[in-house]
């Protein structure tokens, strides 16, 4: 009798819950170190609902164990809400894809709460690069095989490397480099012959006419890049963007899932959050959880199969 009680008030007690949500201070993980891409979102993110809720929101760096250990202890958080998780394209849909041994699976153990923003990759060659277009360098690599290679800082610049190759058909082995700054220094000093990577380390050296921006794998052009084609554009059929989002542990009551959603479209409609991310080569976005969750499928399924294809191994 008393179980049974218990379990017909626990509904209601959960839905109690979610309409006081939050009371505490929201705690929201980071699988980076402090400085990053996804930390500087991450942290804009926490002022905005710090600000709307009128509680405490705080980011906790975790980095470590390529990046996993971060969503391995927020997987492992009590689904109450006050442990959240801002993580990144390589740690949700691409870990998944490559690594064996992973502690924790995206749509297993979180629910996906909305996708807050987007950034494009950007393939640059040096300046002084004979290929001035995509068919040139197409066509460079093929006659150049031993010469060609890229730069990579993670297993997803990796694979978005290696699904260039497979849709272009060209040859190229990867360096690896511990940052993006590095990557696209790296093509500067002509150690690597190209690189993928992401706006912030580019858009700068593209300016400076160190390096020749060839394609954004995006389908439409940047605004601080519009004579710089796409890869659609340029014969290349290649759509990638590497995207930031919020993500809560499996099992946290569906209203506050909804609460924390509805929370992460107002803030990507916000002028000045849209700025910000404007001012760093990113889209501010703010899907609904269903959305994030088709999204995070169809990726680990690309993903997946062009780690198969390519035959890339990836230490863990």
């Amino acid at each position: 009798m008393i179980a049974a009680a218990l379990l017909a008030v626990s509904p209601a007690s959960a839905q109690n819950a979610a309409t006081t949500y939050p009371a505490r201070a929201i705690k929201i993980i980071v699988g980076f170190a402090a400085g990053g891409g996804t930390d500087i979102v991450a942290r804009l993110v926490a002022q905005k609902m710090q600000e709307s809720f009128g509680q405490s929101v705080f980011v906790e760096n975790r980095p470590g164990g390529n990046s996993m250990l971060g969503p391995d202890i927020a997987a492992r958080s009590a689904p109450d809400g006050y442990t959240l998780l801002f993580a990144a394209t390589g740690q949700m849909a691409v870990s998944p894809a490559v690594y064996p041994k992973i502690p924790y699976q995206p749509l297993r153990d979180f629910v996906p709460v909305s996708m807050v923003s987007s950034y494009p990759l950007i393939m640059v060659v040096n300046g002084q690069h004979p290929a001035t277009t995509m068919k040139d360098f197409i066509a460079w690599t093929k006659a150049n095989p031993d010469k060609t290679n890229y730069a990579s800082t993670s297993a997803a610049f990796t694979l978005t490397s290696e699904l260039f190759k497979l849709r272009t058909g060209t040859p190229g082995q990867a360096i690896p480099f511990k940052s993006g700054n590095d990557s696209v220094m790296s093509v500067v000093s002509n150690q690597v012959t190209y690189a993928i990577a992401e706006p912030p380390p580019i858009v700068p050296q593209i300016a400076s006419g160190n390096v020749r921006a060839l394609a954004v794998a995006s389908p439409v052009r940047l605004p601080e890049l519009e004579n710089v084609p796409t890869m659609q554009e340029s014969g290349v059929n290649m759509n990638v963007a590497l995207w930031l989002g919020l993500f809560a542990p499996a099992g946290t009551p569906p209203a506050i899932v909804a609460k924390l959603e509805a929370e992460c479209r107002r803030i990507a409609q916000l002028p000045d959050f849209k700025a910000r991310l404007r001012s760093m080569s990113t889209d501010a976005l703010g899907t609904s959880s269903a959305e994030f969750i088709q999204a995070i499928d169809a990726e680990i399924k690309l993903w997946t199969d062009v780690a198969r294809q390519s035959d890339v191994k990836f230490e863990q």
